[in-house]
């Protein structure tokens, strides 16, 4: 998968190098290029990424703000550490937000939105199936339409304040993913198919009660992969 598909972070489709710059940065954070803890020079960076001193350092200051970069005066620009409390807390921000969108889509939502979710889950079904039959060629791809169906799910709760929150706290969620790329199998392709049935029944208890069982198994899941993992800098 090419880095430039997960819209959510960006998409490297802007205009400017600063925005282009902050998209590519964070794109190589979650995708785990970048690893957990690592020290993030002004100097090394400029050659790799093309853009100056400057805009660099502002870049990192405003990963920092969004939390995907730590600074010290002293110390630098380091990617933020992982830990199992910050998963934790990932986990339970992405289960409050996401709840809360996808109970006002399916309350707003009209027959385009309900294509969405058809189509988004369509999509995801067909990457499982693979995943499922041992074809692990492709986990880019398969959780770029895992992003997709949650996105189409919650995408008529018409809040681009709430949609916004919830990109950021997705890809933090998603940074964890990459970093060991484990799925839960058929559990997860059940809660989907049942979440996709919730939605469309416009049963929004059900639906709720679905995610949280979803994002609750990804966390506890991820938790096990991680602890202890030798190649990850953790903050216990």
């Amino acid at each position: 998968m090419n880095s430039d598909e997960l819209g959510f972070l960006g998409g490297l489709r802007s205009k400017t190098v600063t925005q282009s710059t902050y998209d590519r940065i964070k794109l190589d954070i979650v995708f785990g290029e970048l690893l957990p803890g690592q020290k993030l020079t002004l100097q090394s960076m400029k050659s790799q990424y093309s853009a100056s001193v400057s805009i660099l350092r502002e870049t990192l200051n405003r990963l920092a703000s969004d939390g995907f970069v730590t600074a010290s005066p002293q110390r630098g620009f380091f990617v933020t550490p992982v830990s199992k409390q910050d998963l934790i807390e990932i986990g339970g921000l992405r289960t409050l937000l996401e709840c809360h969108a996808i109970k006002e889509s399916i309350q707003n939502g009209d027959h385009d939105w309900e294509g969405r979710v058809v189509s988004a889950y369509h999509k995801l079904k067909i990457e499982e199936a693979k995943m499922l039959s041992g074809d692990e060629s492709d986990k880019g791809t398969w959780k770029q339409r895992d992003w997709e169906f949650h996105l189409a799910t919650i995408s008529a709760c018409n809040s681009t304040n709430l949609l916004s929150l919830h990109a950021i706290i997705f890809a933090k969620y998603l940074r964890y993913q990459f970093l060991v790329l484990t799925h839960r199998g058929d559990a997860a392709a059940l809660e989907h198919k049942q979440l996709c049935e919730a939605a469309l029944q416009r049963d929004s208890q059900e639906a709720e009660r679905i995610l949280t069982q979803h994002i609750t198994g990804g966390v506890n899941h991820a938790l096990d992969a991680m602890w202890p993992h030798p190649q990850l800098i953790a903050e216990s």
